[in-house]
This record gives C-alpha cells, sequence and structure tokens, in this order.
C-alpha cells in the first residue's frame, strides 16, 4: 500500500516543509531591518550578511523544495541552516526555568525539521520531482 502511496507522500512533504522556510525568508526580506535588527541583538557578527544569507537559504532552499529541483542538497543546506540557527535563536538552556518552554519547543520543533530534511536528502525527493524527470 505504501508503495503507491510514496509519490504523493514524497510531494506532500516537501510542501510542508517548504512551508516553514519559504514565507519566513519572504519575511526577512519584506522586513529586513527588522531582521537585521533580531540577528544583533542575539550578538551575531555580520548581521546584515546573516540576513541576506538566512532570506536566500530560505527562500532558494523552499522553492527548491516546492520544485522538487536540487532537493538533496537544498534539503542539506536547510538541514545544517536550521540546526545552527537552532542554537542561536531557541537556547532556551541559558533562559531562567520558567521562561524555557517555549524557546525549547521550537529548539526541539526545529531539531525534528532537521530530521526530516536528512531523510528527504537521503531518499530523494520522489517520483513527482524536477529531479526525477531530470534524470529520466
Amino acid at each position: 500500500m505504501f508503495d503507491k502511496l510514496q509519490s504523493p507522500l514524497t510531494l506532500v512533504g516537501r510542501l510542508l516543509l517548504a512551508l516553514l522556510f519559504l514565507p519566513a525568508g519572504i519575511g526577512k526580506l519584506t522586513g529586513f531591518a527588522g531582521t537585521v535588527g533580531y540577528i544583533a541583538s542575539v550578538g551575531l557578527p555580520m548581521p546584515t550578511l546573516a540576513a541576506i544569507i538566512a532570506l536566500i537559504v530560505e527562500i532558494a532552499g523552499g522553492l527548491a523544495l516546492i520544485a522538487g529541483f536540487g532537493t538533496r542538497i537544498a534539503a542539506l543546506v536547510l538541514a545544517v541552516f536550521t540546526l545552527v540557527a537552532s542554537f542561536f535563536f531557541h537556547n532556551y538552556w541559558a533562559l531562567p526555568a520558567d521562561q524555557q518552554l517555549i524557546p525549547q519547543l521550537l529548539f526541539l520543533k526545529n531539531i525534528a525539521v532537521v530530521g526530516g530534511l536528512l531523510t528527504l536528502a537521503a531518499w530523494g525527493p520522489g517520483a513527482w520531482s524536477m529531479d526525477e524527470r531530470s534524470a529520466a
């Protein structure tokens, strides 16, 4: 049964993962000054460059997942990006115990997303993708 569902499930998985990244990247683009300020607020160097990199990774990676084009590389780049960002922006361990719940949930959600992206990188985008069409 699952063999017949592999292509549609992989497509839906790619689209749902893209739903996390594409709107975030567009938001960084449309609210660029706020993004730079937020990055600066956590003490990262060169916040303007970091914001540019983040929005490019999120927009290009999200579009790649949607199209299924360069999917394995896009998934790996997004996984590394998400993992690194999680340690800077959801560092719940640095907060008082009574303020840790939401940042901890966001951190763990991101770690789960990294797992999904790594699975996508390992198994590929599925038959309903540009990668698969170009390989045929």
